[in-house]
């Protein structure tokens, strides 16, 4: 895989990866619905989906090997690729685009997060000291 867009993640696209990508296609997919449309293409067992593994979706979208209601079928439909045009160069920029897509929404997520984090921190802090004033004065006013 290119490492051009494959910044510090692995690659592959896991659960909760496949779970960020089929709600930004407007997909979303139950726990039980993702772990399926992994299992069907997952050769190697490792339960994630390498580029191969994924190009397979679409070898079985083309061959009219998915089942209309299936998870595959919606990714292979929604993610505006079409791999008998663009070909598998087309399908590796779309995953590798995905792959880098999914770490810069977890990472900003993460950020956000943090920040969430020091914010509250920053809140209890404040309550500390204030109550921590409170008492001081209550000593004084004795």
């Amino acid at each position: 895989l290119s490492h051009r867009y494959d910044a510090g993640k692995d690659g592959f696209i896991d659960l909760m990866e496949l779970k960020l990508m089929m709600e930004k296609l407007g997909a979303p997919q139950t726990h039980l619905g993702l772990k399926n449309m992994i299992k069907e293409v997952d050769e190697d067992l490792d339960s994630k989906l390498s580029f191969r593994e994924f190009l397979l979706i679409f070898r079985k979208a083309a061959a009219g090997e998915l089942q209309e209601d299936s998870g595959l079928h919606a990714l292979a439909r929604l993610s505006e690729i079409d791999v008998s045009t663009e070909g598998v160069k087309g399908a590796k920029n779309f995953f590798e685009a995905k792959v880098q897509a999914i770490h810069d929404a977890s990472r900003f997520e993460e950020e956000i997060k943090a920040e969430q984090e020091e914010k509250k921190k920053q809140a209890e802090e404040l309550k500390q000291r204030k109550a921590a004033f409170k008492e001081l004065q209550s000593t004084f006013k004795q």
